[in-house]
């Protein structure tokens, strides 16, 4: 196989930056993998805490992709805090969530979260696609 021929992929860290936060660690894993597969450079958390550490730390995330319900402080919880602190610089902020509710819905548009996404109704390849898509808009 020619270099011509070979198939390419992406460079970690070519599409950008996306930290996520879930504290399923079996989903983290298996997104982490889908998006490094895609050329993200991955901050993978298992918690609010070690998410906010990130951030303060000065990982620059194109993309902060977060779960709702998490056990000590919810996703809520985290929105504010990023805004408070001033932690998004401009990125994509995504709700990946098993919450369908309107109500949560609109808390967390009304806290600044670009796109809403039901964990249930995109395969992981698509929430990856989906993350792009708001990556993009960001950069526009």
């Amino acid at each position: 196989m020619t270099a011509e021929t070979r198939p390419q992929t992406a460079s970690p860290g070519e599409k950008g930056n996306v930290l996520l936060m879930d504290d399923d660690k079996f989903l983290v894993d298996m997104y982490s993998m889908k998006f490094e597969a895609s050329g993200y450079r991955m901050q993978a958390c298992l918690s609010v805490a070690e998410a906010l550490e990130a951030l303060r730390a000065g990982f620059r995330a194109d993309a902060i992709v977060f779960d709702l319900v998490m056990p000590e402080h919810d996703g809520f919880f985290f929105l504010q805090a990023l805004l408070k602190e001033r932690l998004t610089r401009g990125a994509a902020l995504i709700a990946l969530t098993n919450q369908g509710e309107d109500p949560e819905k609109a808390k967390a548009e009304s806290l600044g979260v670009d796109r809403y996404i039901v964990k249930a109704s995109m395969i992981p390849s698509e929430v990856v696609a989906a993350v792009g898509e708001e990556i993009a808009k960001k950069k526009t």
